[in-house]
């Protein structure tokens, strides 16, 4: 049975055609209309009705979103920067497109993605922590995806970790996502920059010599030249991630944690800081089990994956 994965960016809407293997078979791409609730249920069935022109076989479609989406997966209930609240986006599809239709929150399609094809594949507990821009999450417990009463599990990014800590825009004060993400690690280089530009001197190098301008793949290139002003920054996130976790393994007990999103693309220079932070602070030590810290595996195609299986069961 092959299936639509459909993954709603901010700035794309990607689609795909998904077999029972996980494996994409063709897809398609469009801009994200802004702030048009109807327009972009418009682009999903074009991209859903372009690929059924050449797999008619096609027999439903799942649909992720970054924001919140309701227990029965049909409503987004908020989607800040899609402009999305108490949108009924399941049956404004399902009615263009005439194929039953799941909506999804886009973290967890992803880690159901990577639980059932990905890094996560052949363990039943797993926390699937995305760092990108900010922190999204997944649980998978007991090999079934854990969404929560209300359907909006796992906003891991959103717990706080230090009290009256740095403020967050979802209006709360040190969130974990302040600390450990793509935006974190964007500040902490732009900071050695304006603090010890003689520390960040490759990095400002590699800018420009605008401090504004390093962003995350210019500390990557920098780690990568083994600059210890680069690797001071990843150490920095890494030390914060591995507090995270520790903390979520103390609630959770999972078997792994699946690290994906832009800064996981650092590799070792990212998971090396984060497992050892995570050993030092988890609870239990040393006598505890550690859940393995792994890299996720699908990358940028585990939206469209997770969502075209979800579709299916």
């Amino acid at each position: 049975m092959l299936t639509i994965g459909v993954d709603i960016g901010g700035t794309k809407v990607a689609a795909g055609v998904v077999d029972p293997d996980g494996r994409i078979l063709d897809r398609v791409k469009y801009p994200t209309p802004a702030n048009d609730p109807r327009g972009l249920a418009d682009v999903v069935a074009k991209a859903v009705e372009e690929l059924r022109g050449h797999h008619g076989e096609v027999r439903a479609v799942g649909v992720g979103v970054a924001g919140f989406v309701d227990e029965d997966r049909a409503t987004v209930q908020v989607a800040v920067n899609l402009g999305l609240r108490e949108e009924p986006l399941k049956e404004r599809i399902q009615e263009r497109v005439g194929l039953p239709v799941v909506i999804e929150n886009d973290a967890n399609a992803a880690a159901w993605a990577e639980a059932r094809f990905g890094a996560g594949r052949g363990s039943d507990h797993i926390v699937c922590v995305t760092l990108g821009t900010g922190i999204g999450g997944g649980l998978v417990m007991g090999g079934r995806l854990h969404r929560g009463r209300h359907g909006v599990a796992a906003e891991v990014g959103h717990y706080r970790v230090v009290p009256h800590g740095r403020r967050c825009a979802c209006g709360n004060h040190g969130c974990w996502e302040q600390y450990a993400s793509g935006r974190a690690l964007v500040a902490a280089g732009q900071d050695l920059a304006r603090t010890d530009p003689t520390a960040a001197g490759r990095m400002l190098r590699l800018a420009g010599g605008v401090v504004e301008h390093i962003e995350g793949h210019v500390i990557t290139e920098a780690a990568v030249e083994g600059d210890e002003g680069a690797l001071s920054c990843f150490r920095t996130i890494g030390e914060w991630a591995g507090v995270g976790l520790a903390d979520l393994a103390a609630i959770l007990d999972p078997e792994c944690f699946v690290m994906g999103g832009g800064v996981s693309d650092a590799g070792e220079f990212i998971l090396e800081p984060i497992r050892d932070s995570y050993a030092r602070h988890v609870s239990g030590r040393p006598g505890r089990r550690l859940a393995e810290v792994r890299l996720a595996e699908l990358g940028g195609e585990a939206g469209i994956v997770g969502a075209g299986d979800l579709a299916r069961h």
